[in-house]
């Protein structure tokens, strides 16, 4: 947990004392992403954005059900995070292939429209547009609506628009996930025919149990109550709740055993074994509705996203993400967490306590006004004077941007 008690992935520091001397071991590769297994870790396979081989077990997925394991074999994927992403050579791999030519940087937006934007959600989206156009990339808007209460297209709208009154363009979309289910369940489809998840009938005062631990998101970490059932027993229990679908996570014999690493542009080296800090997670919901870490890595991966910048509260997906991006061949963007804006008081913003929304702002303010104070509490410009979005871009580096969480003076804006 952070100094303000929001959720951040473990760092690599943790886990150097269990990887000393193993080779292959986060501390040797500080500044790439890699998934380790020590019974395996001289299995090294290099990719690139669009690779044209893969692991034969992954290419097995989508044909022959049976043939990808529970327990993925070891990935090492070296990750540059300075240039835009592009996967190096492993020390140790031919060198006679030509280097690679730099993908364009793809961003996104993805709000879900639950309620009117708050600063925190324009600060993330500012962050996204700016790291996209400072490179000479492209930005995509993606409405995530899965949710009943997203299901609104007015407050779509309102969204939309408040993001053109921000000077914040984009180049393709909007693009909404409820027209996207077809792709969701070709994915889920992809996992189940290969065995790697299973019905889950546990119920949410069972998953937040006191004695539960917990992920530093808050997530309850499954320890896999319904992991082994037997097919009558799933028959019995269906025919009294409708289940959830959950994904197998490798099995481990410790912690060291399966560990996604990767760089995060602000947070620097995180690591992750998911057996113990996360579980088995939920690609579905028991009514029926994908859950977010299946959609957006589908929807990243089919729009070509390179460069995902959001929050810093979810810092903790990213190793989920990874691991479903490597399940289904996807290749992996680069990643970028943004602190969060507190208010004075420390609470984080919200829609529910409408803190500031844009409803209030756009009455008061002018949006160089506000992307203005919002760049200068971040440490993007050295005054607090009004800026343009795009007279913005020009300077944007992310070595600028602060790390710790932004206390918000409101008293600035109004």
């Amino acid at each position: 947990m952070s100094e303000n008690g929001l959720p951040l992935c473990r760092s690599l520091e943790d886990h150097v004392p269990l990887f000393r001397g193993n080779p292959g071991s986060c501390e040797e590769l500080p500044g790439f992403l890699s998934f380790v297994r020590p019974s395996r870790r001289t299995a090294i396979e290099t990719l690139g954005r669009r690779p044209t081989v893969r692991n034969a077990q992954r290419r097995q997925l989508a044909s022959h059900g049976n043939a990808f394991p529970t327990v993925p074999r070891a990935i090492l994927v070296r990750m540059d995070i300075k240039t835009r992403n592009i996967v190096t050579p492993a020390a140790d791999a031919p060198t006679s292939q030509p280097a690679p030519v730099p993908a364009p940087v793809v961003g996104r937006f993805a709000p879900s429209p639950s309620g009117r934007m708050h600063l925190g959600n324009v600060f993330s989206c500012l962050c996204s547009w700016l790291s996209a156009r400072s490179q000479g990339g492209n930005i995509v808007l993606r409405i995530e609506d899965l949710d009943d209460r997203c299901k609104r297209p007015e407050l779509a709208a309102q969204l939309i628009d408040d993001l053109a009154w921000l000077g914040l363009q984009w180049d393709e979309g909007p693009y909404y996930q409820h027209d996207r289910l077809d792709l969701y369940e070709s994915a889920l489809h992809q996992l189940q025919d290969a065995g790697l998840t299973y019905p889950c009938f546990c119920t949410r005062a069972e998953l937040h149990a006191a004695s539960a631990p917990h992920a530093s998101d808050g997530t309850p970490i499954y320890r896999g109550a319904c992991r082994g059932l037997s097919a009558e027993e799933v028959a019995r229990r269906s025919a009294l709740r409708a289940p959830a679908t959950r994904l197998r996570v490798p099995d481990i014999d410790d912690l060291a055993g399966d560990v996604i690493e990767f760089v995060d542009r602000t947070y620097g080296a995180q690591c992750e074994a998911l057996a113990t800090e996360c579980g088995d997670f939920l690609v579905r919901r028991s009514d029926g509705v994908f859950a977010y870490q299946l959609a957006v890595v589908v929807d990243d991966a089919r729009m070509g996203v390179t460069e995902v910048v959001r929050g810093m509260d979810l810092l903790s997906s990213a190793p989920r993400q990874m691991y479903l991006q490597e399940l289904l061949d996807f290749p992996h963007p680069a990643y970028a967490h943004v602190p969060m804006l507190l208010a004075p008081d420390g609470r984080r913003l919200s829609k529910r306590d409408k803190d500031l929304d844009l409803g209030q702002l756009r009455a008061r303010v002018t949006p160089e006004r506000l992307i203005g104070t919002l760049a200068f509490s971040a440490g993007l410009i050295e005054r607090n004077e009004p800026v343009s979005a795009r007279e913005l871009a020009g300077e944007f580096r992310w070595d600028k941007l602060r790390r710790e969480s932004i206390f918000l003076n409101f008293e600035q804006l109004i």
